[in-house]
């Protein structure tokens, strides 16, 4: 199993402007994904809240990307759209749906040189039809795939495989988080990327042993220097 980088990216999953900025400044994240949904339930403008996500993680990322997503339906409206939506910030790679217009206008605009992030992903044949198109990143969401009673790992595993057997540069990006176990199974899977909502990043740094580690070497320091002022 082979994946198209050195280690696993770490994207947030947000529109939320303060989580991205909370995100950023530990210096391990790697991008952000974002939607009209996302975004709107933060009551913000949709272009410019992508401008500041942006611009955050340039403060601590010079490789980055934050990917925004169309919203017509028709692959040239698409096109259109993602062509103005390219131009927010240098780093915004544009999400297109793993449908048939979707398909046509990644086509498109592969070839104009926008890098595109292909969502809504469920089947190892969107993923191997968004990479034959140019893709720059698929997106399979596992965690939905997991509520309908399938496996969304194993959809990681196919389309891992896939893409290695005939040397496809698509990143897999694991979308649908819904817990931290996920992320470490997506990593053992050979996933490129994995995006996680703030409140799934957060809970990564916790280990009840390491804060009970922490306590008691606290504690353990405490009581040494009590008795030396003694």
């Amino acid at each position: 199993m082979t994946t198209g980088g050195a280690q696993m990216k770490l994207y947030l999953d947000t529109g939320n402007i303060d989580e991205v900025a909370d995100a950023a400044s530990y210096g391990i994240l790697d991008g952000v994904t974002t939607n009209p949904s996302l975004i709107a339930k933060e009551g913000k403008d949709f272009k410019e809240t992508v401008r500041k996500i942006a611009n955050i993680l340039g403060e601590y990322k010079k490789d980055f990307t934050v990917s925004a997503e169309v919203t017509e339906q028709e692959h040239q409206k698409m096109v259109k759209q993602g062509l103005e939506l390219a131009t927010i910030h240098k780093n915004v790679i544009i999400k297109l749906p793993s449908l048939p217009e979707g398909v046509k206008a990644i086509s498109i605009l592969s070839k104009k040189n926008i890098k595109i992030n292909a969502t809504l992903c469920f089947s190892t044949a969107q993923a191997l039809l968004v990479a034959k198109a140019g893709a720059y990143i698929v997106s399979p969401f596992i965690g939905r795939l997991d509520d309908i009673n399938h496996i969304g790992y194993d959809l990681i595993e196919e389309i891992r495989t896939v893409y290695d057997n005939y040397n496809l540069k698509t990143m897999l990006l694991a979308a649908s988080i819904r817990s931290p176990r996920q992320v470490t199974e997506v990593a053992l899977r050979g996933a490129d990327i994995c995006t996680v909502p703030y409140d799934i990043f957060k809970k990564l740094f916790n280990h009840p042993l390491t804060d009970i580690g922490q306590e008691k070497f606290l504690a353990d320091w405490n009581k040494y220097n009590k008795g030396k002022s003694k």
